[in-house]
This record gives structure tokens, C-alpha cells and sequence, in this order.
């Protein structure tokens, strides 16, 4: 059990089918990306554990960098995106790796979209450890690229084309 801010959680997923996911992830976007050199855009806060176990796996060049969205009070979505801090690289022509660590209603995706489009990338891919599948409501298409727990799913890919 781990007990954090009077909450309890029982852990129902190993470290090891994480770091597994996390590689497969990796493997995945190494084939994607062999000729390219991709940014990758961890969300913060939840994200920054995922992104760094990432990037052990990861074996192609890239850039990292960083960027705060909220979505919600306490453990309750407020459908209402804010961005908190945004990127400041001139991503114009570059494929961007958007690194979640849950996506649930989809909100913080439709933003990432717009914002992502506006900043005419050429690629937009979002990759995410957790997705919860009742949850989301957005018409995005999912491609899944990791494994699978029985649970949840753990690794997922939102593929955008921007031109």
C-alpha cells in the first residue's frame, strides 16, 4: 500500500510492465525516427518519470524539452485547459513527441493540438504510459504502439500530419 496526502493506493501494475511499456515505446519511436531528429515535449507535472525512463531507452538523437498544462482541481477535470508554461523552441518544420503520462478526457490533447498546429510542426505525435479508454471523449485516432496490461492499456500513440 502507499498512502499519500490521506489517500491509499494499492500499486497494480510492476515496475517491470512499466519499464516494459517505456521500452517498447522506445523501440517503436527508434524505428519511427531513424532519419529524423525528434523533439520531445514531456507535460509536466506527471510526465517527467516517464520522459527520463524514456530516454534511457531511447537510441536516436533528439532535443527534450518541457511544458505545463492543468486540466483540473484536486482528482476532477475541469474541461477548461490552461497552458501553464509554454515552449519556446521554434518547432516550424520539426516532428514533435508530445510525452503523457495518463490521457483520460482527451481535453490536454485538443489544446496540444491547436497549439502544436499554430506552430506549424510537421509531425505531431503524443505518446502515453496510461489511457483510459471511458474517459475519453475526443475523435482522435489511437494507434497502439507498447503492451498491454489487462488492467489498462499502457502505451498508446496519437499520430497527427500537419502540412
Amino acid at each position: 500500500m502507499i498512502h499519500l496526502h490521506n489517500k491509499t493506493f494499492e500499486p497494480f501494475i510492476s515496475s517491470d510492465e512499466i519499464d516494459f511499456a517505456i521500452a517498447n515505446m522506445a523501440k517503436q519511436m527508434d524505428d519511427d525516427f531513424f532519419e529524423e531528429v525528434p523533439v520531445f515535449i514531456g507535460i509536466l507535472n506527471g510526465s517527467f518519470m516517464v520522459m527520463s525512463d524514456l530516454m534511457k531507452h531511447y537510441r536516436g538523437m533528439c532535443e527534450v524539452s518541457f511544458a505545463k498544462m492543468a486540466s483540473y482541481e484536486g482528482t476532477q477535470s475541469t474541461n477548461n485547459v490552461k497552458q501553464l508554461i509554454g515552449v519556446n523552441e521554434n518547432l516550424e518544420g520539426r516532428t514533435v513527441v508530445i510525452v503523457e503520462d495518463i490521457v483520460d478526457t482527451g481535453n490536454t490533447i485538443e489544446e496540444l493540438k491547436v497549439i502544436f498546429k499554430e506552430k506549424k510542426v510537421k509531425h505531431l505525435k503524443i505518446a502515453t504510459l496510461f489511457f483510459k479508454p471511458e474517459a475519453y471523449k475526443k475523435d482522435i485516432k489511437i494507434v497502439i504502439i507498447g503492451g498491454k496490461n489487462n488492467k489498462t492499456n499502457l502505451c498508446f500513440l496519437f499520430n497527427f500530419v500537419f502540412q
